[in-house]
């Protein structure tokens, strides 16, 4: 997902080591990961990628804050998102950063993934953009459409044909990576195209382009989280804690030094500390207070709970998924509410 309010975003570190290892083989993985040995245990091998509301946990990285907080992290980039999403389904990582609606899908084939923070929720960043001559969703009708299959702008690009009563059939749709329909929108070759920041940024530098609507048209439903497998929270629940403890670290870290984070976070990006904060009205990071809040049950689509019943049945009815995955036991707040009490925020 989901760069889905770029950030807004202490005690002394243990003094930690960095290693070059190599993750199971996963496509579209950089094979180069970080690890600390001075904290005991068995590393967590976890997967991030392009994405405003994950980038933090480089700045987490460099900075050694999952040192700080008694946690052993392997970890790895994605350039492709969904390579993330295979390796973490394919039990090639315990964790991953991932949008509810493709963790919703993941659980549907089968994989027994568990949400236990909510990074961001995207407001502006997912966008279907497209070519000069186009005005409205009718328009799009026939039109060379791309997205990556079963990602979240995909996702973001059924929700606006239902609402203009159309389906994905009235469309040419073309499944390409994200990088790659980019690319190719900028090139001229497609007539619109669903992306996420920052390949709006490159989208976008194709004349007379523009946004036909976006994540902030439909607000709570791409929620970014931090996943980890069924195992981890119950064999290794100490080492889940330490990365939510890292996250809510890393924010303070952001919000005490915003000069070196943004520069941290840029360049994991590819883009420019400018280009990067250009983004920041189309990510709401979520603080501690935010995670207690969604994790309740309610009746919109800022309850986690009732959005993944909501996301379900629109993944059904869409066809990309054959049945809704019993999600009862998605969410576990219990590391969340954790650091709140102990950070005296409950």
């Amino acid at each position: 997902m989901r760069i889905h309010k770029l950030l807004i975003w202490g005690i002394a570190f243990l003094f930690g080591l960095i290693v070059v290892v190599s993750c199971a083989p996963n496509p579209g993985a950089d094979t180069t990961t970080t690890s600390s040995t001075d904290t005991a245990g068995e590393p967590v091998v976890m997967g991030f990628s392009a994405w405003p509301g994950w980038m933090p946990w480089q700045v987490a990285d460099e900075e050694g804050l999952f040192e700080q907080n008694n946690v052993n992290v392997e970890l790895t980039w994605f350039d492709g998102y969904l390579d993330s999403i295979n390796a973490l389904a394919a039990g090639q990582l315990d964790a991953n950063t991932q949008t509810l609606n493709d963790t919703i899908s993941s659980v549907a084939a089968g994989s027994d993934q568990v949400i236990v923070l909510v990074n961001d929720n995207s407001t502006g960043n997912d966008m279907i953009i497209v070519s000069e001559e186009i005005n409205s969703i009718e328009d799009l009708r026939g039109k060379r459409v791309a997205a990556e299959e079963g990602t979240v702008d995909h996702f973001l690009l059924l929700l606006g044909l239902q609402d203009a009563g159309m389906t994905q059939a009235d469309i040419n749709f073309q499944p390409l990576e994200t990088g790659a329909a980019a690319a190719a929108f900028a090139a001229g070759q497609l007539d619109a195209v669903g992306v996420f920041a920052p390949f709006t940024t490159q989208a976008l530098e194709r004349p007379g382009s523009k946004t036909l609507f976006s994540s902030a048209d439909y607000p709570g439903a791409i929620p970014d989280h931090l996943v980890v497998t069924r195992q981890m929270v119950d064999e290794r629940p100490e080492d889940v804690q330490g990365l939510v403890n890292t996250w809510f670290s890393t924010l303070e870290f952001i919000e005490g030094d915003q000069d070196k984070a943004f520069e941290t976070m840029a360049k994991r990006a590819g883009v420019s500390v400018e280009e990067y904060k250009e983004y920041d009205q189309g990510t709401t990071i979520f603080s501690i207070e935010d995670n207690l809040k969604t994790f309740e049950p309610g009746s919109d689509m800022s309850s986690l709970p009732y959005a993944a019943e909501q996301i379900s049945q629109f993944l059904v009815e869409s066809g990309l998924i054959q049945e809704a995955p019993d999600v009862s036991n998605l969410f576990d707040d219990q590391f969340v509410r954790a650091y709140a009490e102990q950070a005296g925020k409950g």
